[in-house]
């Protein structure tokens, strides 16, 4: 099967996956280790095994993830009258006068972001998620009575928590968006936002499920830009993501499936869904930080 068709076949079974565990949301809360025990650990808890090193692989949005695209260009974002006019008024040059070289690298836009993930526990209670391009570290809490810091930082204040099959006691749960046409009831699109190639995901396929998902909601981070040509996301955005290992695949290969879910009531008209896809790799001997970097855009045609 080429990469083209197996990472069609992968979007299809991750979204169909990221529902089945979004539709368990609630369960999170730790499987205990016996009545007489004390409850487990969020890593000894984990139902999937996310560590390792990880690469994106860029099958769609090419334009909008390889290159940094033309000012102006918010095709498939649901941007605002006011997130329209920030966009179109992006200056590179300004960005890197005043120091904020990594805009386009903090927690909204981060994934997107062509490179490699590295994922470790930091400890029983945290879990750590490193990124080359960038140079960027975020810190995944699964203790939900830690508290944000004061300062606000480019991969914000995370908190963790398992959910779907297999996680946590008692009755599934639902989003609590689903029953007031949120993210169930709309559907996922995949891609940059808009569909994989214009459309969502096709309904009623079976959720095949073999762990669950890591959900993850993040706050306390600084304005940041969505793409690398200024797209912008607020300070008052909520960023909520749903990451989940997919089986293996019949050629040996293992994936990595990121939903992530950005509303922002300042430069978003609606929610804006992406979807990443990321290959387990053998060894991490490829993993090479850089720092924050944005290239020029592409020019216009007739400009």
């Amino acid at each position: 099967m080429s990469l083209r068709a197996l990472s069609l076949a992968t979007f299809s079974l991750c979204v169909a996956i990221a529902l089945a565990g979004i539709d368990a949301a609630g369960q999170g809360r730790g499987r205990g280790a016996g009545p007489a025990g004390p409850p487990q650990t969020a890593r000894q808890a984990a139902p999937a095994d996310l560590t390792g090193t990880w690469v994106s692989v860029v099958t769609e949005d090419w334009r909008w993830r390889m290159t940094t695209p033309p000012k102006g260009d918010v095709a498939s974002v649901p941007v605002s009258a006011e997130g329209r006019k920030v966009a179109q008024g992006w200056d590179l040059n300004a960005d890197n006068a005043s120091g904020n070289q990594c805009k386009a690298f903090g927690v909204g836009g981060i994934v997107r972001q062509p490179g490699r993930l590295r994922i470790s526990w930091q400890d029983d209670q945290t879990m750590k998620m490193e990124f080359d391009a960038g140079t960027q570290t975020r810190v995944l809490n699964f203790d939900r009575a830690a508290a944000a810091p004061a300062e606000k930082t480019w991969q914000g204040f995370s908190i963790a928590q398992w959910e779907g099959p297999g996680v946590g006691r008692g009755a599934p749960a639902t989003d609590p968006r689903a029953t007031g046409g949120g993210l169930l009831t709309r559907g996922v699109p995949g891609g940059g936002g808009q569909g994989l190639r214009g459309g969502p995901p096709p309904r009623g396929q079976a959720a095949i499920n073999s762990g669950g998902n890591l959900r993850i909601v993040t706050t306390n981070f600084r304005e940041g830009y969505l793409r690398k040509n200024g797209v912008p996301y607020s300070e008052q955005a909520s960023i909520t993501e749903y990451i989940q290992r997919l089986p293996t695949h019949p050629n040996g290969d293992v994936w990595l499936h990121v939903l992530t879910i950005v509303e922002d009531p300042r430069y978003l008209n609606g929610p804006f869904y992406t979807s990443t896809n990321f290959r387990l790799e053998p060894d991490g001997s490829k993993f090479s930080p850089t720092p924050c970097r944005t290239d020029a855009p592409l020019s216009v045609k007739g400009k």
